[in-house]
C-alpha cells in the first residue's frame, strides 16, 4: 500500500495502542472508569481488556478509521479525527468477539475465536466493553458541547442500528426454512456492515468541523450550553453531508459485505475457512439468489445447513451447495451486485457529494483512491 496509507494507518495504531493499552496504568484506570474507592491491580484490570487487546493485536484492514480520517482530511480538518478512532474502530472488534459467539465460529484473524481462547464470559464482557470504550475519546475530546453532542447522537445512532441488523440475520440463520426477501437482506447488511462506514465517513465530516471552530474562537462550553447560532448553522449543514457522504459510505459497505460473503463461497476468507457461512446457517446473497430462482429447492439447501452444521465445512454437503450455487451462477451475480455498489459509491464520493464544499485536493484523491483500493 502507498507510503501515503501508511503512515496514517500508523497513526492510527498510535491511537489505539495508547487508548487501550497492554499494560493499562493506574492513570488509565482512572481516566476510564473514574474515580473509584480504590484501583484495581493490573491483572484484574486485564481480565476486560486483554481479550479486546488480543483481537486487535491481530491486525485488520482499519479501513473505517482511515475513511473517517481521510474525509476529515478532505474537508480541511487535517488530523482531527484521530482523536476520535476509538469511536469507530473499537465497536467494530467488539462486534467480531459476538459476532464469532452467536455464529458459533472457531476462528478469527487466523486465531482462535475470542470466546474459546478465554472463555465464553470473558468473551461476551470484553466485547461489550469495546462497545463503550470509546466513550473515554469523546469525553476527553477538546470540542464545544454541540459538537460533541451531535457525535454522540451519530454514535448512538449507529450503534443501536448494528444490533438490529444483527438481530435480523440471527434470526434467519437460526432457522433454515427462513427465506429473507432481497429488500429485507439490504436492509440487515445495511445495519449490520454498512452502518459502522457510515458513522465512520459522518464522524469524519463533524470532526473536520472542528477546526472552523477554532478559526471562529468558538471555545469549549458547558455541556449543557446551547449552540451559538453560527455554530448550529453549521452543524446542520455538516448534517446534511454527512446524510449524503453517509449513504456512499453505507452503500460501501453492503457492497464490501456482499463480496466478503461470495470470497466465503469461493477463496474463502483470511483467517476463517471456506464454507463457514455455510456452517452457520447463513442467508447470505447467493443463497437468497438461488432459492428465489430455484423455490423447489429449499430441501436440498436445508439438507445442506444441517450438515454442515454437524460435521462443520468437512461435510461434503458444503462444496456440493456450492457448486450448486456456481453452477446456477448466483455467485457471479452477487459479485456483480457488489461491485455496482461500490463503484455508485465511489461516484458520489468522487464527483457529487463534496461539490460545493472546499477541499483538500490531495486529501480528496487520496480519499477516492482508497475506496478503489478497497473495492
Amino acid at each position: 500500500m502507498d507510503t501515503q496509507y501508511t503512515e496514517r494507518l500508523q497513526k492510527i495504531e498510535a491511537v489505539l495502542d495508547q487508548t487501550l493499552p497492554q499494560t493499562p496504568d493506574e492513570a488509565w484506570v482512572r481516566m476510564t472508569f473514574g474515580d473509584l474507592p480504590s484501583i484495581p491491580g493490573t491483572p484484574l484490570v486485564q481480565e476486560l481488556t486483554a481479550p479486546g487487546r488480543d483481537l486487535i493485536d491481530r491486525g485488520g484492514k482499519r479501513w473505517r478509521p482511515l475513511l473517517m480520517t481521510l474525509t476529515c482530511e478532505t474537508l480541511g480538518g487535517g488530523d482531527t479525527a484521530l482523536d476520535l478512532v476509538p469511536l469507530v474502530e473499537y465497536p467494530h472488534n467488539g462486534s467480531l468477539i459476538h459476532d464469532d459467539i452467536e455464529d458459533s465460529s472457531d476462528e478469527r484473524r487466523g486465531k482462535p475465536a475470542i470466546h474459546i481462547l478465554y472463555g465464553l464470559d470473558r468473551g461476551l464482557n470484553a466485547g461489550s466493553f469495546l462497545y463503550f470504550v470509546g466513550l473515554t475519546a469523546l469525553q476527553n475530546w477538546a470540542a464545544p458541547a454541540a459538537r460533541k453532542n451531535a457525535v454522540a447522537q451519530c454514535w448512538g445512532l449507529h450503534l443501536r442500528r448494528i444490533h438490529l441488523g444483527q438481530a435480523m440475520d440471527i434470526a434467519w440463520h437460526r432457522n433454515f426454512s427462513s427465506l429473507p426477501s432481497l429488500e429485507e437482506y439490504d436492509l440487515m447488511c445495511r445495519m449490520k456492515t454498512g452502518v459502522l462506514a457510515r458513522m465512520a465517513i459522518e464522524l469524519g465530516v463533524y470532526t473536520a468541523g472542528l477546526q472552523q471552530d477554532i478559526r471562529k474562537g468558538i471555545h469549549i462550553d458547558d455541556p449543557l450550553a446551547e449552540a451559538q447560532p453560527e455554530l448550529a448553522r453549521r452543524l446542520a449543514d455538516e448534517g446534511r453531508l454527512a446524510e449524503a457522504l453517509g449513504l456512499a459510505a453505507e452503500n460501501l459497505g453492503v457492497g464490501f459485505q456482499i463480496l466478503d460473503d461470495v470470497k466465503n463461497l469461493t477463496t474463502g476468507n483470511p483467517g476463517k475457512k471456506r464454507g463457514d457461512d455455510i456452517v452457520e446457517g447463513k442467508k447470505s446473497l447467493p443463497v437468497i439468489l438461488f432459492l428465489q430462482q430455484n423455490p423447489s429447492r429449499i430441501e436440498f439447501v436445508k439438507r445442506c445447513f444441517s450438515a454442515a452444521r454437524a460435521q462443520g465445512t468437512g461435510a461434503r454437503e458444503v462444496e456440493e451447495l456450492i457448486g450448486e450455487l456456481d453452477q446456477a451462477g448466483v455467485i457471479a451475480e452477487a459479485r456483480q451486485r457488489g461491485m455496482e455498489l461500490i463503484e455508485r459509491a465511489m461516484q458520489i464520493l468522487e464527483t457529487e457529494a463534496f461539490m460545493n464544499y472546499p477541499l483538500n485536493e490531495e486529501a480528496h484523491k487520496l480519499l477516492v483512491n482508497f475506496v478503489s483500493l478497497l473495492g
